[in-house]
Formats: structure tokens, C-alpha cells, sequence
């Protein structure tokens, strides 16, 4: 993947655009969580969101992004043992399935990017469980994009919750910086020891992204070079919103409404 090196703390007016980034992202993953149901396939799933995003000025993050070879869709769509970077073909989804789905949107030069996972009908305890704590290990995340914290009490807060539930983080894949690239420093693992790292600042933007698999932090890459996978098989959920650093605290960029 293609970082840009250094922190880039951006301005009130750089932080406004990524916030009309980010809803332009948060609406085009509504209308995919709401087609979300048995039978519907994940490139249909790709269709909606890219016509969401083009419709309202944006354009997709993801499609062309460099890798093993230019990434070839809008979304990342991970279905059940796939935790990121899944590539929508035409599989239809099946009741009981979990689906990651992951989207970024360039807008005026700027970057939103965000994920979540959802059941497919009814869905097993377990997994509804599963969704719950990496939700919830997402905004334990956000309590902590304070100024003057430091990212390890980010990546620590994450790890402990995450932990304290039975399940595991990888430790390939973590949340990132993100403005006027998909990925720029710093980079923030979802497991490291408080007190550590860099000090957070205002103007600080951050795509915080908890990844959690049910039975081993070890993953692998399919075939396709994009889609990493559980080593185990077992299931795993995530979920991630951009976020800025503001002198009154953490402010969520990728909500579908602009409060």
C-alpha cells in the first residue's frame, strides 16, 4: 500500500471538507446496509454504493488503489472468516452470513473512509456477540482520541476490551491516517501498551478501525492477493469511522448527518 510519510495535521477548513467526505461515505454504506438480504449479490452491493458516491459529487477511494494489482471494485465486501479486503464478485449472500463491508470516498481532494458488519437474517448468538464487541471497541477507541493522550492508550483501550471478551486482534492490519491520501502516518494498531506512542494532537485525522476474530489473531491471504482471511477459519467482524482530533474532543467524519 502506498503511505505518505509524516503526520499531517490538517486545518478547521481541511476537517469541514473531510466531514462532507465522510457523509457522502456514511450515506453510501446506508444504502448498502439497507440491500443487504439473502440472495442479493456482493457486486450488486458494489453497484449501489459507487452510485451513491458519484451521484453526490465523490469518488470511489478504493477502485484502482494500488496492491497486488489495482484494487478493482468500490467496496471491500468480507463475508463470515474474511476480516478485510474481500473483493465483491457475484456471490450471493446466505442467511446467517456476517458481511464487512468497507468504503472510502474522495471528495474535493479529501478522504472518508469507514466500515461496518452486519448479519444476514437471523445469525447465530455468537456472531451477533462478535458484532457487538468490535462495535463497541471501535467508540472505546474514539473515548480516547483525546488531545494530549497518546495513541498507545488508543490501541490499548481496544486490545483490553477486545481481550477481555474472549476474542483476538491481528496484528498485520491496523487503522491509519487518512486526509488527503487513503493512508498516511500515523499508523494505530488495535493492541499496544498506554502511555506510549505519539502524542495526540488537534488536527489529528484517523481511519480507527477495530478488526476481531473469534479464534486466533493469525490471518492469511487468499489467492486473489487481497482478501485476508482468519488462519482458522473462524468468524470475524469490523468496524471503523474517520475521526478528527478537536480542542472539544474526538469528532466522528463519517456520519450521515452533518451534526
Amino acid at each position: 500500500m502506498n503511505w505518505r510519510r509524516g503526520v499531517v495535521l490538517k486545518s478547521p477548513e481541511e476537517i469541514e471538507i473531510m466531514r462532507q467526505a465522510g457523509r457522502i461515505n456514511a450515506l453510501a454504506l446506508q444504502a448498502v446496509r439497507q440491500a443487504i438480504r439473502p440472495g442479493v449479490t456482493t457486486l450488486e452491493l458494489d453497484a449501489i454504493a459507487e452510485q451513491v458516491i458519484r451521484d453526490h459529487g465523490g469518488v470511489p477511494a478504493f477502485k484502482g488503489y494500488p496492491g497486488p494489482y489495482p484494487y478493482p471494485a468500490t467496496l471491500t465486501i468480507s463475508i463470515n472468516e474474511a476480516l478485510v479486503h474481500g473483493i465483491p464478485d457475484g456471490r450471493e449472500l446466505r442467511p446467517g452470513d456476517i458481511v464487512s463491508v468497507d468504503c472510502g470516498t474522495v471528495y474535493q481532494g479529501f478522504v472518508g473512509d469507514s466500515a461496518f458488519t452486519v448479519g444476514v437474517g437471523e445469525i447465530s448468538p455468537e456472531a451477533q456477540r462478535l458484532i457487538e464487541v468490535t462495535e463497541k471497541a471501535l467508540y472505546i477507541g474514539i473515548e480516547q482520541m483525546v488531545a494530549g493522550k497518546r495513541l498507545g492508550d488508543v490501541s490499548a483501550a481496544i486490545q483490553r476490551y477486545v481481550e477481555k471478551h474472549g476474542y483476538h486482534v491481528p496484528r498485520e492490519y491496523t487503522g491509519h491516517g487518512v486526509g488527503r491520501q487513503m493512508h498516511e502516518a500515523p499508523q494505530v494498531p488495535n493492541y499496544g501498551r498506554a502511555g506510549t506512542g505519539m502524542v495526540i494532537q488537534p488536527g489529528l485525522t484517523v481511519a480507527l478501525e477495530p478488526m476481531v476474530l473469534v479464534g486466533t489473531h493469525r490471518t492469511r491471504v487468499l489467492s486473489d492477493q487481497w482478501t485476508v482471511v482468519s488462519y482458522d477459519g473462524s468468524l470475524t467482524a469490523h468496524f471503523e469511522h474517520t475521526v478528527a482530533v478537536t480542542a472539544d474532543g474526538p469528532l466522528i467524519l463519517t456520519k450521515a448527518d452533518e451534526k
